[in-house]
């Protein structure tokens, strides 16, 4: 029996303010009845509140607005879903001054209650996964959109989710995912495992601080850095170990649950191929999943996330091996950064469906009306992520203004794009720009809308991995559908790559047009006026230099002649479109003996001798520097750690000698190029 309790009595039962829950009374938001001219609220009801799981037959008054505690593409999705079902979207500064902290729960809360939002979409990334802080939204009064807090917390641990799986005969890998986190526990836990394995953390997602680790005397290295990672993201350096399946297909399941109980499976993801464990391409249905495997698979994720009250849109992530053994890896608590190739093969508008769900509408009347609005396609679906990285230099991350921009378009093409003409890639968030998705009535129809919408891509100003995707979609083995987890590891680069993308001879002559046109606003006796001869230029670009003459001579008969490249200029740089790359062109400063001499002995050139550079292969913070003036290294030997968009890498000496100079401190922001130290022969 419900017991009766004054606004005081059930401010004090769920930790919150009297004045709150007055608040969420006024507004509706809080099913009470007045008894003698007084509030009250039945302790169900209030429980129920605060757990974000109203009672099936429990009145609740419509979403009107929704906060949308996130940026970027995902924030422009949610923003469409939104004006699709009439209701008010409110986006958030998150960039400049007075921009919200996506981090600072308090902050997004007191934000969203400021905007007068009844609900909040976390999105992914940042706080969706957070489960202190869904508690915090629901406490405040505002619809959560996404599974209640406990399932969050139990299965945002990827501990606690693999001893749940187990427990429902879920076959998991061979791991550790004990509370004991000491060094000496996790070192005997891989004994026991064999290696390779993975070091993962055992909160967030995404790629964020694993580790693949093939021998033991990597691994306390391992340990301490996915630890750094873990805790710069998440908040949280607890780890895992899971052994390492070479090979492995990587396959998830989408599921959907009312808060009545019932749940649905939407089919399977096929996430293979990816960078760093993180995806970059993505297709729906899996080419290695036949019907059998589906329904198994499916009816593992329903069990899962039955036995844990699940509410809203979730994924169940699993690896095949080679024989089509599933492994369950992990749930994710929030929507998927691929959900749109599940959208375009079922019809399902996810993020409608979430916000349906969070206003306590049935599946069963989501399946109507998604019915009413548009019939399934079927068919697949491949999808690709736009990342400011630099696939060509180990994927590292870039940055940049987006000067240039063009979308494609066409039968079954969608564009979800988190940038616009002037938007600025810097390096506090995740690189992806934008993603890329095609829809075909087969497999191959997809693949070649998909190969034809990359190519009608244009991003200048910021080097982008769009050169790498058009190369992806094109490969054998990605198209006969047998990629794996390791593909890039075997296939990228291909021998070719360098030859394939050398600056051709009109690219340099373009650029040096560019930046020479009349009125420029270049130094006009740059790089070597000639008294009665053609102007010759000095330009760089991608690292290299390269004398132009502007004379500007025609091709010879029979000659073939490139297409018209797309560019742009900007001040003292031009910005060329070489297959999908932007290459910045510039004019070279002069000749400096000392900087050739440094890059010829890095270079290995023979008879080079003298101090070498340690160079910065991207922006960054210095998180660490490992070596002081004075101290021996070898070629290989880490001598400063950078970190960007919460993630580590290490630069190496390139010889063998020692340090002559350090030249930036900890928490330093440093440019790509920029020298981190010397090494002495």
């Amino acid at each position: 029996m419900d017991e009766e309790l004054s606004p005081s009595q059930a401010a004090a039962r769920i930790g919150a303010t009297t004045r709150s829950v007055q608040r969420w009374i006024a507004s509706g938001r809080l099913s009470a009845r007045r008894v003698g001219g007084r509030w009250r609220v039945a302790s169900g009801v209030i429980d129920a509140f605060v757990a974000g799981e109203p009672r099936p037959g429990l009145p609740q008054p419509p979403i009107r607005a929704v906060f949308i505690a996130n940026r970027g593409e995902i924030a422009a999705r949610i923003s469409r879903a939104c004006r699709r079902l009439a209701l008010r979207a409110i986006m958030p500064a998150t960039d400049g001054p007075g921009a919200l902290d996506l981090l600072d729960s308090d902050a997004v809360v007191a934000a969203a209650l400021d905007a007068g939002a009844d609900a909040l979409h976390p999105g992914f990334g940042f706080l969706a996964e957070n489960a202190d802080f869904a508690e915090a939204v629901i406490a405040s009064g505002i619809r959560w959109v996404g599974p209640p807090p406990a399932a969050i917390r139990t299965m945002g641990d990827k501990a606690a989710a693999r001893r749940l799986a187990a427990s429902l005969g879920v076959p998991v890998l061979a791991g550790y995912d004990d509370p004991d986190q000491s060094d000496i526990a996790l070192v005997a836990a891989a004994e026991r495992i064999g290696f390779p394995l993975l070091v993962k953390p055992a909160a967030g997602g995404g790629g964020k601080g694993m580790r693949t680790v093939r021998g033991g005397e990597a691994l306390p290295d391992a340990i301490a850095a996915a630890r750094r990672e873990a805790a710069a993201a998440f908040g949280d350096d607890r780890l895992i170990l899971e052994h390492l399946v070479v090979g492995a297909r990587h396959v998830e399941i989408q599921v959907l649950f009312d808060q009545h109980g019932a749940g649905i499976s939407l089919g399977e993801r096929d996430c293979s191929i990816q960078r760093r464990h993180q995806k970059i391409l993505e297709e729906s249905p899996s080419p290695a999943v036949d019907e059998a495997l589906r329904a198994r698979l499916g009816e593992a994720s329903l069990t899962l996330a039955r036995a844990v009250g699940y509410v809203g849109a979730g994924t169940c992530e699993y690896l095949l091996d080679g024989r089509g053994r599933a492994t369950f890896l992990e749930m994710n608590t929030r929507l998927q950064v691929e959900h749109p190739v599940t959208e375009l093969v079922t019809g399902r508008d996810l993020v409608a469906d979430q916000l349906d769900i969070a206003a306590g509408q049935p599946l069963r009347a989501l399946g109507a009306a998604v019915a009413a609005r548009e019939p399934a396609p079927g068919g697949h679906a491949v999808e690709v992520r736009l990342y400011a990285e630099d696939a060509e230099d180990g994927f590292l991350p870039a940055i940049g203004r987006v000067h240039a921009l063009r979308w494609p378009t066409g039968d079954g093409i969608r564009v979800d794009a988190g940038i616009e003409l002037g938007s600025d890639i810097g390096g506090r968030f995740d690189p992806m720009l934008a993603k890329i998705i095609a829809w075909g009535p087969d497999r191959t129809t997809s693949f070649e809308r998909l190969a034809g919408a990359l190519d009608r891509t244009v991003v200048l100003g910021v080097v982008t991995n769009l050169r790498f995707l058009r190369w992806l979609v094109r490969q054998p083995v990605v198209l006969a559908g047998d990629a794996r987890t390791d593909v890039l590891t075997r296939i990228w680069p291909p021998d070719s790559w360098a030859d394939e993308t050398a600056i051709p001879a009109e690219a340099w002559s373009v650029a040096a047009d560019a930046l020479l046109a009349p009125g420029d606003a270049a130094d006009p006796w740059a790089g070597g006026w000639r008294l009665n001869a053609a102007r010759v230029v000095r330009l760089e670009a991608d690292g290299q230099t390269h004398l132009v003459d502007t004379a500007g001579a025609p091709a010879a008969p029979g000659e073939p002649v490139t297409p018209a490249l797309e560019l742009v200029r900007v001040g003292d740089t031009v910005h060329v479109d070489l297959a999908g790359r932007s290459v910045a062109f510039r004019l070279a400063p002069p000749p400096d003996v000392d900087a050739a001499a440094r890059t010829a002995i890095a270079h290995g050139v023979a008879g080079a001798s003298g101090p070498v550079d340690v160079i910065a292969p991207m922006p960054g913070a210095v998180l660490t520097i490992h070596a002081a003036v004075g101290d021996d290294v070898a070629a290989g030997d880490p001598i400063v750690t950078l970190e960007a968009m919460k993630m580590e890498h290490a630069v190496v000496a390139t010889m063998t000698g020692r340090i002559g100079n350090v030249l930036v401190a900890p928490a330093d922001q440093v440019t790509r190029g920029q020298r981190l130290a010397t090494i002495e022969p």
